[in-house]
């Protein structure tokens, strides 16, 4: 059957995604499996959150993916060594038979299920793989270093693929399979349960196949990390396993994924400086409200406009209708409308570069945090500027990607996003490590 949907390629331009011997911890040898899983790296952003990771169990995935040592050299050396070691004392086991995998997450009144498995590598221009946001190259090196050092797909990416929502092919797979016991069931702090079951069935793993070849995806989490893979695909001759990244696909046509923002923290800008320089260029007001009635602001006034919350100071500003002149002086006119009205494009063109001046590829001046008390709570307790945002539709993403063009990065935030620690790649056999 026939199950394109309007996101669809070619089946010879599709997604292939392929079977692999998943690594994975034996519960045997860990406190409990909820204890070593942790979010992906890109969220762990604050040190008691490392620490806590890190205490929670002696082999959380963590220490693999947020090594801590005193260079970056040695961060890497320090993980592929713990890597090494974790699958010689039986730490980490790799499954006997290549197989793609179910994974469910539930929590939080949601459901999502998807599958993963090796996903061949393709650039944007092929339209397979859509990225909608662009990427920092430091943040690429630092990924391509780390992957170099452990030769491993450490955690998976998040792709979102459209299908008719109707169960069948991928779709009825991955129903059937789930109603079977899993090979893998925890429930993490944050409330949500996760299942994980191999797919080693031939005819199972065909029909997958087959019907992800008619489709193209959305990179929803995981930018920097598949554009490590591609930076590392081309230091490796092809054919490879190099020529493959770990992912996790789900069908947003059954399992819409939810959609946050993710905001900006100021280091060394002072809310009143921050303030000063908008005058005569943007509307703000002070709100000594509670963090949740503040937001609520923001989403009215993002209802008609470009909007946005500053904090840092013990209130809320907010911060909306910008001046016309300004916006089209500052903001780039070579792209669609709907990118060039994007918040994220007006914080990025208008008040980083253009009124604050803040270079945003230095991390020095600028973090980028998902948690929206935390960014309030690290402004506050450091004296800079907390810039929330509010979430923009998937429908704006898919469509800006559809057309080729990128969005400022960290303009958005997917999820759930998968539990990084529940299986992993290894891009050698990890009888060799």
């Amino acid at each position: 059957m026939n199950t394109a949907g309007p996101a669809d390629v070619p089946a010879h331009t599709g997604l292939e995604l392929t079977p692999f011997r998943g690594v994975r911890y034996d519960p045997d040898h860990v406190g409990s499996l909820a204890a070593v899983t942790s979010p992906p790296y890109d969220v762990v952003v604050r040190p008691d959150g490392l620490l806590h990771l890190e205490s929670a169990d002696p082999h959380n995935i963590v220490r693999l993916i947020l090594p801590q040592a005193s260079t970056p050299a040695a961060r890497n050396k320090q993980a592929a060594d713990t890597l090494r070691r974790w699958l010689a004392e039986g730490v980490l086991r790799a499954d006997a038979d290549p197989g793609l995998y179910v994974y469910e997450q539930r929590g939080d009144g949601l459901l999502q299920r998807g599958v993963i498995g090796a996903l061949r590598l393709s650039e944007p221009s092929e339209g397979v793989v859509l990225p909608h946001e662009d990427v920092m190259p430091h943040v690429v090196e630092d990924r391509a270093a780390l992957m170099r050092a452990t030769s491993a797909n450490l955690e998976p990416l998040l792709l979102t693929y459209r299908g008719t929502g109707a169960e069948v092919g991928a779709t009825a797979v991955i129903e059937r399979t789930a109603e079977r016991r899993p090979m893998l069931c925890t429930t993490t702090e944050d409330g949500f349960s996760h299942r994980l079951w191999a797919v080693t069935d031939p005819a199972d793993l065909a029909e997958i196949q087959s019907d992800l070849a008619g489709h193209q995806a959305l990179i929803a989490d995981g930018h920097h990390r598949w554009a490590t893979c591609l930076r590392l695909r081309a230091e490796h001759p092809s054919p490879s396993p190099w020529d493959f990244g770990l992912v996790l696909l789900v069908d947003t046509a059954r399992h819409p994924l939810r959609v946050r923002a993710i905001h900006r923290l100021l280091h060394r800008l002072p809310v009143a400086e921050a303030l000063s320089a908008l005058t005569g260029l943007f509307r703000v007001r002070t709100l000594r409200v509670p963090l949740s009635e503040a937001l609520e602001s923001l989403a009215e006034a993002a209802g008609a406009g470009n909007a946005f919350l500053l904090a840092g100071d013990g209130a809320f500003h907010l911060v909306d209708r910008p001046s016309p002149e300004l916006l089209a002086r500052t903001v780039p006119s070579d792209h669609p409308e709907a990118w060039r009205t994007l918040d994220a494009t007006v914080l990025h063109a208008t008040l980083l570069d253009a009124v604050w001046r803040i270079p945003e590829d230095s991390p020095e001046h600028i973090g980028y945090i998902h948690d929206t008390a935390a960014t309030v709570e690290k402004a506050e307790r450091d004296g800079g500027t907390a810039v929330l945002m509010h979430p923009v539709h998937e429908e704006v993403v898919r469509e800006l990607a559809r057309q080729g063009v990128t969005m400022p990065r960290k303009s958005t935030s997917f999820g759930p996003k998968p539990a990084s620690g529940l299986v992993l790649r290894a891009l050698t056999s990890p009888e060799e490590f």
